[in-house]
């Protein structure tokens, strides 16, 4: 069984890497990619943004295809999707057309986000759940920490085109696993009609859940924060405490391992603690370590001082994030594709709220950065007491 649940995981969560390595793997070759197109820096930003929209609005689409025509179709058809906007991106004429064909990639790319969720849903329930999506969440983690690396790799040796191309490579072999390595998880019998109305249905049922609806937006809101944290501390670090490129890629990935120690975390305690125990401990983790950021930055404290406080609050969302995932999806079995959405949507909408915020007073002030990550933490909280334990108080009485 654990051979099984450990194989799984590891298939899903190259699902869910298509995603960190779709935004993250051209970004050192911007400057190439805006020579190439004789482009401006707006222009280049532009084909980020539009990734980013594509990964947040096609995982609305993706969910709802996934419940209503099973799993493995829907993310065979996008990975084709993934594979033909990758080779176009790599021989775009224009900036226009490379701009649309990355959002175009993006759409594609959120399949494996929303689907692989939705899959764990179908296999697992209750603790199991929070036990696998734990063990997901420790796996995917490693791709935020080698993507931009692997695109520096690729181009010590060739051009930017040769990033786009080994994305399209990517591609293939996800298609190839969906194709003979991955097995349909949802039932005929358990999908939903697919039509526009019950599309509407179905997220008006979400939308109208609180308890379903306080989960994604504890998720949503903290994995915001993680946004500010990637906008904001290259600058930090780099223009403020004069870290050099190789320091900070350090300090990054050991920001990353504390997500997955989080995680492991989680995947440890799981039926011994009760889910809401371990998310409320999370939470409180986030608003001690993010209230001790702001108390850092408007101190002007050390360099160690934020990295050791945007540790711990890495941390929380180890534990945050699969057990929020794992109480939300719990009670929507039969529309987990749409509920997996929901909750993907919530991460670049609000992400795309928080990560302009932390640059408002320049690149040599923390301040916005610290009071941004903090008001996450508060959000997270005030959303976990007005929405899921007045909810769990009134169905009580």
């Amino acid at each position: 069984m654990m051979k099984n649940s450990l194989r799984l995981a590891l298939i899903l969560a190259a699902f869910s890497a298509l995603g960190p390595f779709t935004v993250d793997m051209y970004l050192s070759s911007l400057p190439q990619i805006m020579d190439f197109f004789d482009s401006n820096t707006s222009m280049i930003q532009a084909s980020l943004t539009a990734s980013l929209l594509g990964l947040g609005l096609g995982q609305l689409v993706m969910g709802p295809l996934s419940d209503s025509y099973g799993r493995r179709n829907p993310l065979l058809m996008a990975m084709v999707i993934y594979i033909l906007s990758s080779i176009g991106c790599a021989f775009a004429s224009n900036i226009e057309s490379f701009i649309l064909l990355r959002f175009i990639q993006g759409v594609a790319a959120s399949a494996g986000l929303v689907i692989s969720r939705a899959i764990a849903r179908d296999r697992y329930s209750g603790v199991e759940l929070t036990k696998f999506i734990s063990l997901l969440t420790l796996i995917s983690n490693v791709a935020p920490l080698i993507s931009p690396n692997a695109g520096t790799a690729v181009t010590s040796f060739s051009s930017w085109i040769g990033v786009f191309v080994t994305l399209g490579v990517f591609g293939l072999l996800l298609m190839g696993v969906t194709a003979w390595g991955l097995r349909e998880s949802l039932p005929v019998q358990n999908r939903v009609p697919h039509n526009f109305m019950t599309l509407l249905k179905n997220y008006k049922h979400l939308v109208s859940d609180r308890i379903f609806m306080g989960y994604a937006l504890v998720n949503g809101i903290l994995f915001a924060g993680v946004f500010a944290f990637v906008a904001g501390t290259p600058f930090i670090y780099q223009n403020m405490f004069g870290v050099s490129p190789q320091l900070f890629s350090i300090l990054f990935a050991l920001n990353g391992l504390a997500i997955m120690l989080g995680s492991q975390f989680v995947k440890r305690l799981a039926g011994k603690w009760e889910g809401r125990r371990l998310l409320r401990l999370g939470l409180t983790l986030s608003f001690i370590s993010t209230a001790a950021l702001l108390s850092v930055v408007l101190l002007e404290g050390t360099l160690w001082m934020i990295f050791g406080s945007t540790f711990l609050f890495a941390v929380s969302i180890g534990i945050v994030g699969p057990v929020s995932v794992s109480l939300a999806m719990e009670q929507h079995g039969q529309m987990a594709g749409s509920a997996s959405a929901v909750i993907g949507s919530f991460h670049y909408a609000l992400g795309a709220v928080t990560s302009p915020l932390v640059g408002i007073a320049g690149e040599h002030s923390a301040i916005p950065f610290g009071i941004v990550i903090f008001t996450t933490s508060v959000l997270a909280i005030l959303s976990h007491l007005v929405l899921i334990r007045k909810a769990r108080t009134e169905y009580a009485t």
